[in-house]
């Protein structure tokens, strides 16, 4: 079969690897679509590796058809040969096939495609662990998501307002702010013409202050803008894209109860994992199905477009998911 590896110059080729094989948890997956995240860029820099077990090349979600099933995987679920699925990996998704233990599998919801249900694993699993588990956000809070153009945001903004959460969201400009309109944040602060802190201190002041922060820029402006939050906060942190420093007034902290959370999906437990998948199915699905949580596809290229695609997220073009299909 064949897969996208990195040259040692960091450039990337489809060329032929060992054909995946089908474990006895496992079920073979041929992939028809494969969905990009920041941590591909990360790993194809070596600064992100695989985990133990994994295949060297990238890809963390992808979509496809079960062509087997082993035989612990057919005794312990009900997948069989034909089925859709949708897959969260450790690693190797940009390629023909995935051999995928049996529950790290979710079905293909009714009413997306398979380039859709590419786009929802990693996204989707991170979006419900960071919400529902580690920010334990209720129906009726406020949450402040950073970055609102980033294909994690586009999951998480519908999700939240889906659950009854009020959402504020922070982008660079205008052009955006109507860009990512369809999200249905309730506030989207422009931080070129709004200073993201001063808002945080007036919702404060007029009565709706942040109850969950899910950051994935840090910096300086973190800093700031956590002595901004009600009082037993969550502010999680996932990324450092603006700055791994900030300066913490730590009084601030404690007086107000604030908890500071550091968080990836890709460090969990594969039972974890399972769990959250099956949580998945079980909360979300039936709001993807009904349509009022789908993800944001900004782009589709064909796995040999891989480095082009791979561009469009180091410039930070994309309002959504980039996607490659895999013929």
């Amino acid at each position: 079969m064949k897969a996208i590896l990195v040259n040692d110059d960091r450039s990337l080729r489809w060329d032929n690897v060992p054909d995946a094989v089908c474990g006895e948890q496992d079920c073979l997956v041929k992939i028809e679509a494969a969905a990009l995240n920041r941590a591909d860029l990360m790993q194809r820099e070596g600064d992100y590796p695989p985990p133990a077990g994994c295949p060297e090349w990238m890809g963390l979600e992808i979509a496809g058809t079960i062509t087997q099933v082993g035989a612990i995987a057919a005794k312990k679920s009900d997948w069989k040969v034909g089925d859709k699925v949708c897959a969260l990996l450790g690693g190797g998704g940009y390629a023909e096939y995935a051999n995928v233990k049996y529950d790290m599998l979710m079905p293909v919801p009714h009413n997306c495609s398979m380039v859709e249900a590419a786009a929802i694993p990693e996204a989707f699993a991170t979006a419900y662990l960071n919400l529902f588990i580690e920010g334990k956000i209720q129906s009726g809070d406020t949450l402040l998501m950073n970055a609102g153009a980033s294909g994690l945001a586009s999951v998480i903004i519908p999700m939240a307002k889906a659950f009854g959460i009020r959402v504020i969201t922070t982008v660079l400009t205008d052009e955006i702010a109507d860009r990512i309109r369809h999200l249905n944040a309730d506030r989207v602060v422009v931080t070129t013409k709004e200073n993201i802190a001063e808002v945080l201190k007036e919702e404060l002041e007029n009565g709706h202050p942040v109850d969950v922060a899910i950051d994935c820029l840090g910096g300086e402006m973190m800093g700031q803008c956590i002595h901004y939050l009600r009082h037993g906060a969550r502010w999680i942190m996932i990324a450092a894209l603006a700055g791994q420093k900030t300066t913490i007034d730590l009084k601030n902290i404690y007086v107000r109860n604030v908890r500071i959370i550091g968080s990836t999906l890709r460090s969990r437990t594969p039972e974890v994992k399972a769990q959250i998948l099956a949580d998945l199915v079980k909360n979300v699905w039936p709001k993807v199905e009904s349509g009022e949580v789908k993800p944001t596809i900004y782009q589709v290229l064909p796995i040999t477009e891989a480095e082009k695609a791979h561009d469009i997220l180091y410039k930070g073009q994309n309002v959504g998911k980039v996607v490659l299909t895999v013929d």
